[in-house]
């Protein structure tokens, strides 16, 4: 009962949440909500999981007790941005400079370009696929964890004729990042899930959570699903809640059969 959850919560909208019940309860019988680590799909979603555990402690633990404990919430926050702080963390012992800079889709579909334009790709005779498909391809194959000719044959078929120059320019764009001491938000994802593929480091942070419950769990992707298999292998502890009917995250290599 006591022990330290990891809750992850997607960007549900309903007033009733199961999750935030589940929450709730487990805080009541003595869970420590500073060993809670909530993540949602946006850092509204977030707040609003707080605020909704915060109203049903109340009922039972009253006005002061449940204060405290929303503020005890420290670790809240999306998928990427949880990703992100435990990077820091862990970074000196996966090899990763803890002062590395997080670009966003903007600033990576401006980095895919300036590689993309040195690799001589934007002078191509037949036109080559724009900074921001290349950059759609270059997401979907790592959050799919596919390889990038399958990614191409069902997803980007037109495409398909520049799979050589494509895979040229993602290993150059992989360079560039790692030159800049850049992350970009899939690299979020896939360095944690490659982080936890470490046996040891898998052990530490899974003896964090005790307990680890997912919220729109049809919005994540094979990389996400890799990592709470990491965290749970034997799925003790783990709580899942999803509708395959309210998928809208397939263009990120969402899947609902996690």
């Amino acid at each position: 009962v006591g022990a330290p959850l990891l809750v992850i919560a997607g960007a549900g909208s309903g007033k009733t949440n199961p999750l935030a019940h589940r929450v709730a309860h487990l805080i009541v019988a003595g869970a420590d909500p500073r060993r809670i680590l909530l993540m949602t799909f946006s850092r509204r979603a977030a707040a609003e999981m707080a605020g909704r555990v915060e109203r049903i402690a109340r009922k039972v633990l009253g006005e002061n007790n449940a204060a405290i404990m929303r503020d005890a919430l420290t670790w809240a926050g999306t998928f990427h941005g949880i990703g992100a702080r435990l990077l820091r963390e862990y970074a000196e012992r996966i090899g990763v400079d803890p002062a590395f800079t997080i670009h966003d889709r903007e600033d990576s579909a401006d980095l895919m370009n300036l590689t993309r334009h040195e690799l001589g790709f934007s002078k191509t005779e037949s036109r080559f696929p724009t900074k921001g498909t290349c950059l759609q391809i270059y997401s979907r194959a790592v959050n799919a964890q596919a390889p990038l000719g399958e990614v191409l044959g069902s997803v980007f078929p037109w495409c398909a004729g520049w799979a050589d120059q494509l895979k040229a320019l993602f290993s150059a764009y992989v360079e560039a990042k790692q030159a800049q001491n850049v992350l970009d938000y899939d690299d979020l994802l896939l360095y944690w899930a490659q982080m936890a593929a470490e046996p040891e480091i898998a052990a530490h942070l899974g003896s964090r959570f005790d307990h680890v419950l997912v919220d729109e769990y049809q919005d994540t992707n094979r990389l996400q699903a890799s990592i709470l298999t990491a965290l749970k292998p034997d799925g003790a502890g783990l709580t899942v809640v999803g509708d395959d009917a309210q998928s809208i995250y397939s263009f990120r290599a969402a899947t609902v059969r996690n």
